[in-house]
């Protein structure tokens, strides 16, 4: 019986291979892996805009709340030889006093929030994890708009922990934004 030769092993992914992604799709590099995902869903947008809608006067713009944050949806991180792009990512100004020049951003953001959808949970789950983890980005969001949950997760002794879990109807203060209450129904609505 003929035995194959092993396949060579796959060469990481460029930003080229980004570039030459098909229209209707979006990708990111991890671990020198192209994933590729469909374009948000309008149920996925949707609660992605409510959110920034909540956050931004508060904290990006100090209406309302303490300000002190920039707060960006889908922002192109490239961190060593990744290319990440949260649904919403914020810095606290102090870190990040003025926005690079460039199109991306090369210092991990202190609150990450992703919005999960049956075609990137996995991915927002385990693989973004690890990698926020590994920048030691402090606060991370997960949203399920189809379960009506929101997750948040603190970086805390080398691992994310749960802070708080909600869902439904909750009006919460959710950290690090618990300076105000967020209505997460107004995440739902569509």
């Amino acid at each position: 019986m003929a035995t194959s030769a092993p396949r060579p092993p796959k060469p990481p992914a460029t930003l080229a291979d980004l570039e030459n992604l098909p229209v209707g799709s979006s990708g990111q590099i991890l671990d020198g892996e192209l994933i590729v995902q469909p374009r948000p869903a309008p149920r996925h947008l949707r609660v992605a805009t409510s959110l920034g809608g909540e956050l931004a006067g508060p904290f990006d713009r100090g209406r309302g709340g303490p300000g002190g944050w920039v707060l960006l949806a889908e922002p192109e991180l490239h961190i060593g030889a990744d290319v990440v792009i949260p649904d919403f990512a914020g810095w606290r100004r102090e870190r990040m006093p003025t926005l690079p020049e460039e199109a991306f951003f090369i210092l991990a953001p202190d609150w990450v929030c992703e919005v999960v959808s049956p075609s990137t949970a996995s991915v927002d789950r385990v693989r973004k994890l690890r990698f926020y983890a590994r920048e030691s980005v402090g606060w991370y969001w997960i949203i399920d708009p189809l379960a009506k949950t929101l997750e948040v997760l603190r970086w805390e002794a080398g691992s994310y922990l749960v802070h708080a879990t909600h869902e439904g109807e909750e009006t919460v203060r959710a950290q690090p934004f618990d300076a105000i209450e967020l209505e997460l129904p107004v995440l739902w609505r569509t």
